[in-house]
């Protein structure tokens, strides 16, 4: 028997948001998993918007949806609803083509959050939830190696395990903490604050992972408590702000923890790209240059979800010589790397063609370095290069500008 919607998933706008769907398909044209999907009909955002109001009308409008011949929906219906929601990157871009402006990608999560009520979802999120509420970060290694990444460094920063007093936290992000691959993110970065004389430190091993995979899995409610833990742990410190390498990270911290808490920081929050644009605006950081030729990656949660497009092209621009040639999608309509959404442990085929389309179009610029500012796009651009062939590497801007300042 299929289940009943709970319209408190829902707020009022976005009823009235799923009544304004013109069907004009703009959304549809520009929807990457759609594209690359072999045009699985579930994926399709407009049907997608139109299942959602079914059900919840069915539930909810009783004699007025069967006289607009609304029919319940079958257990068949909501499975494949749930087969759509969950193959999708959230990375927004559907939200900008869209004539009247739905906020498609806070809908989507809404979506979820139903399905996991429904317990409608893919059963590898269970493992994740686990993981976070047990081990706090997304590899579920033990939580005490979040420094990891430091070993193979020639010279450490001091202070790095929450030094009291300082002035900024670098929030590291899973990531970069706890996956090989990204360490070189963290380690660059930790090493352009000390050059660049910032008084800084780190949670440690009091770093929890900010909530982010659970609040877009519909599980927002299991993040609760991460997001309590991290907000008091920057405080205990004093810091006037916190900085992340990772664009989820910042949105989380700037965007969704005063609401999930109901309550200010009482710090400021920015991403590191915002960091490096302001102390080489202020000259405390020197860039030399960069050899290679290179094309820049918008990631989705720091370009179109939280509005950053300027400061990562000032940074790259500020680097003497630089050669930066842009992508055909680029901005608010850059495509997404494919790494988004939890897609890949919904379904892994979807990120690698995505992955693929967008690795393509940064070859296509004649870059021999994509460089992105999310540690996330990194790895999944670098695999799909190495999955497709494709002679590129892929580099956060934090160790392109470490680099930088080395040459």
């Amino acid at each position: 028997m299929s289940k009943k919607v709970d319209l408190s998933h829902y707020t009022l706008r976005q009823l009235l948001e799923m009544e304004a769907c013109t069907r004009c398909g703009e959304c549809v044209a520009a929807c990457p998993t759609y594209a690359e999907s072999d045009e699985n009909a579930e994926i399709h955002p407009q049907r997608k918007i139109a299942r959602a109001k079914d059900f919840w009308k069915a539930d909810h409008l009783g004699f007025l949806a069967r006289l607009f011949g609304i029919k319940p929906a079958t257990d068949g219906d909501q499975e494949a609803h749930s087969d759509g929601v969950y193959r999708c990157t959230l990375c927004g871009r559907c939200h900008v083509v869209c004539p009247v402006q739905i906020d498609t990608r806070s809908l989507w999560i809404s979506m979820r959050e139903q399905l996991v009520d429904w317990d409608l979802y893919p059963e590898v999120f269970d493992g994740l939830r686990d993981r976070l509420t047990s081990q706090y970060n997304i590899s579920g290694d033990d939580n005490a190696n979040r420094l990891v990444w430091t070993q193979n460094m020639d010279h450490v920063p001091e202070g790095l395990e929450a030094k009291e007093g300082a002035e900024t936290v670098y929030f590291m992000g899973c990531v970069g903490a706890m996956y090989p691959r990204a360490y070189g993110i963290p380690q660059s970065f930790a090493q352009i604050l000390e050059r660049a004389g910032e008084d800084f430190t780190t949670l440690g091993s009091g770093e929890w992972c900010c909530g982010f995979p659970l609040q877009i899995a519909g599980m927002g409610k299991d993040a609760y408590d991460l997001a309590r833990h991290n907000v008091e742990a920057v405080r205990a410190i004093g810091a006037r702000r916190l900085v992340a390498t990772c664009p989820s990270c910042y949105h989380t911290w700037a965007h969704e923890y005063p609401r999930m808490l109901d309550e200010p920081l009482g710090f400021e929050v920015y991403h590191s790209v915002e960091l490096l644009d302001e102390m080489i605006a202020e000259g405390k950081i020197k860039l030399h240059g960069f050899s290679q030729p290179i094309t820049y990656h918008d990631p989705c949660d720091l370009g179109r979800t939280s509005g950053i497009f300027d400061a990562p092209r000032r940074v790259i621009n500020a680097i003497p010589g630089i050669q930066f040639t842009e992508m055909e999608d680029h901005g608010e309509l850059s495509l997404c790397c494919g790494g988004g959404g939890d897609v890949e442990m919904a379904d892994a085929s979807v990120t690698a063609a995505v992955s693929k389309r967008r690795i393509e179009q940064a070859q296509a610029t004649g870059a021999r370095v994509v460089v992105s500012a999310c540690q996330q796009c990194n790895r999944t651009l670098a695999e799909a290069a190495r999955k497709n062939k494709i002679r590129m590497r892929a580099m956060d801007i934090t160790e392109v500008v470490w680099q930088a300042m080395q040459e």
